[in-house]
């Protein structure tokens, strides 16, 4: 996949922009006040240009424009008048009253062009409901396609509805024939009062979507028919999708009447393909309209600042899951004694929040194991073919500086260089997608190590695998079944519309397609090539299962790992030494440590390769049961179990809070539903 270009070359490029745009107008001032034909031509050309540049490679520069009170209208309004200024220096004594109309004509286009943006935002208001829904037939909102994109993109609409205009007063200045500048804004007028009226057009009341009372009746109304009992609640950026998407497959497998509720309406779209119905509740308003409905137990795989805001909901129950366990600190957040329950996947989780004194009771955690992880396949013995398949999997910098959370700066280099000079490694990389975003250095780092990989390749030749058209194939079928695919301009409204009822089992589909897909993309690989993976596509667990030993940091990555018993090994970038790093991260206990010279590689290697010489495995094994406990019943039962708990230990705590309503103790609140608002968690 292309390399993300590097913050010096972003740099060098916006300054040639903005020395484009600032020559160019200075050119053309020139040009005007001389006046001089050629040079005014070429300059308005070349400033035209620019704007399209700005709005195809540069959108960072139309923001910083904008906050420098040097927007599009601004830029657009200066390069006309300085071509009306041309005109008239060009003209001969008197010209003012020639060409007075067409001045007119500029000034009732700019009119209009800010009546076209008054009316936009009021369209773009009426379609910006309170809720936003996945898998729910909401045809009752009168929900429609959005307006065309141009309308709606004041930089863009102004670009195109103002080019006539301009190129008709450059063609006058060329020819000295003020008919082409009087077509050209007459053409500008007539293009800016259509999108005018279409636009007005949306605001006629049965043109435009329900309102928000409307909306939010329509809402009340479905959680009644619905009846759901059990949701995942997410909150976060726009990369943090997957910790959200990693339960998706569990919380459909408890069946019954399961809901996602989210915050951000970018979300709703990062959502991976789910039957389950998906709910967008942006205000807090809104969110606590939950109270009055029959959720019961809402599942949470993340803390975010949002996630405070529904717990103060008193009738349902909240448990906190997680997206990953390690040994880092962040594994035992304080945050956690927030919720009524921490679902964890093993013993070795209790262990670590009882040491962590961040006020989580042992009686409030449940071990479930990790659902996930049911379907990676189990250790099968060492490699059988001319290769060793080598996952190196480190983690991101973290947000607290600390050089011990990823090997990727210390020692990244060094372990790629050790793996690539054994010629029967195979390896794959795929490091974390947040690499990078807080300490460049390891987006340096990273982008050194891809390097090497791609040097290592070219060095390489064997056979390739006969392309079959297996993989795509795959590739349409799996990509028609989740990715939804819009009309370009399409805006929330729409996608709502066109995801209003999914196609029945299509999780089941996409689970098939999804198998299907990730064995003819290893098959379609050369055995011999290293891969550097980085797309949605293979997932982690997919790399798991052809993998032979993993390399990574101290992570979630390497408890998932263990799930398959199969060797792996942590870099230890924190400066302790080997006894002193075993003992601080008991998830290290059964692992291979290397040092940021990545002196240990080749006697990894040989043991991963001679099973005799593995002295480890009796130690993964009892690890592995530490971390994620016991195989039978599997993960998805234990999970399953602990939601049927949790949700009747919600309808208990409601009966309860029900009997002391209807009790009238004094000082008590009268409420029709719903509990108390002391506490949320069972008396």
């Amino acid at each position: 996949m292309p390399e993300p270009s590097s913050p010096r070359r972003r740099t060098a490029a916006q300054l040639l922009v903005l020395a484009a745009v600032s020559a160019a107008f200075a050119a053309q001032a020139v040009a005007a006040l001389r006046p001089h034909v050629p040079l005014l031509l070429v300059s308005t050309a070349v400033s035209l240009a620019v704007e399209g540049v700005l709005y195809r490679w540069q959108p960072g520069m139309v923001s910083l424009f904008a906050k420098s009170h040097a927007d599009v209208t601004v830029r657009h309004v200066l390069r006309d008048l300085l071509l009306v200024v041309g005109l008239l220096r060009l003209g001969e004594q008197h010209r003012e009253t020639q060409y007075a109309p067409l001045v007119a004509g500029l000034l009732a286009f700019y009119a209009l062009h800010c009546a076209v943006q008054a009316v936009s935002v009021l369209v773009r208001r009426t379609r910006t409901l309170p809720v936003l829904t996945r898998n729910i037939d909401a045809s009752a909102l009168r929900l429609s396609p959005a307006p065309a994109a141009l309308l709606r993109r004041p930089g863009h609409r102004l670009l195109v509805f103002g080019l006539p205009a301009t190129a008709g007063l450059t063609a006058t200045a060329v020819t000295d024939d003020a008919r082409y500048a009087a077509a050209g804004v007459a053409l500008a007028l007539l293009l800016t009062a259509g999108g005018l009226c279409a636009l007005l057009l949306r605001l006629l009341p049965g043109r435009r979507p329900a309102g928000e009372q409307e909306v939010l009746d329509w809402f009340d109304a479905w959680l009644a028919e619905y009846r759901p009992t059990v949701g995942l609640y997410f909150s976060g950026g726009p990369s943090s999708a997957y910790q959200a998407n990693m339960w998706l497959e569990p919380l459909a497998g408890l069946g019954g009447r399961p809901v996602i509720v989210l915050r951000e309406r970018f979300m709703v779209q990062r959502i991976a393909a789910t039957d389950i119905p998906v709910v967008c509740l942006p205000k807090v308003s809104t969110l606590m309209r939950l109270e009055q409905s029959t959720l019961q137990v809402l599942i949470h795989p993340s803390n975010s600042g949002k996630t405070s805001q529904v717990l103060r909901i008193p009738t349902i129950l909240h448990t906190f899951v997680n997206h990953g366990e390690s040994d880092k600190l962040s594994s035992c957040n304080p945050y956690a004694k927030a919720y009524d329950e921490v679902w964890v996947a093993g013993p070795a989780a209790r262990e670590r929040y009882a040491l962590a004194e961040v006020g989580v009771e042992d009686k409030d955690v449940v071990e479930i194991g990790r659902p996930q992880l049911d379907a990676v396949r189990p250790y099968a013995g060492p490699p059988t073919g001319a290769y060793t398949t080598v996952l190196y999997a480190p983690t991101w910098e973290g947000w607290d500086g600390n050089p011990g959370n990823t090997s990727v700066v210390a020692a990244g280099e060094n372990l790629v260089r050790a793996l690539l000079a054994d010629p029967g490694v195979r390896l794959l990389y795929k490091p974390h997608p947040l690499t990078g975003s807080v300490d460049p250095r390891a987006g340096a780092a990273d982008r050194r190590v891809r390097e090497l990989i791609r040097a290592a390749n070219r060095e390489r030749s064997g056979a390739r695998p006969a392309p079959s058209g297996e993989l795509a194939r795959r590739t349409a079928e799996l990509d028609r079944l989740t990715k939804a695919v819009f009309r370009a301009g399409a805006d929330q409204v729409e996608r709502m519309l066109a995801q209003s009822a999914p196609e029945p089992g299509r999780a089941r589909a996409v689970a098939r397609a999804t198998a299907a897909w990730e064995e003819a993309y290893w098959a379609s690989l050369p055995e011999w090539e290293h891969q550097v993976v980085t797309d949605a596509r293979p997932e982690l667990y997919s790399c798991f299962d052809v993998a032979d030993l993993l390399i990574s940091d101290v992570s979630s990555v390497i408890s998932d790992f263990l799930v398959s018993e199969k060797p792996y090994a942590v870099a230890n970038t924190s400066g302790l030494p080997e006894e002193a790093f075993r003992a601080a991260f008991p998830t290290v206990a059964a692992a291979t440590v290397l040092t940021p010279d990545a002196a240990g590689v080749p006697a990894l290697l040989e043991s991963v390769r001679a099973p005799e010489k593995d002295e480890l495995a009796p130690a993964r094994a009892e690890l592995k049961l530490r971390l994620l406990g016991p195989a039978d019943p599997t993960s998805q039962r234990r999970f399953a179990a602990a939601v049927q708990a949790l949700c009747a230990a919600a309808q208990a705590h409601r009966t309860r809070a029900a009997r002391r309503l209807t009790a009238e103790l004094p000082g008590q609140r009268h409420q029709t539903t719903g509990a108390p608002a002391h506490s949320s968690r069972p008396a």
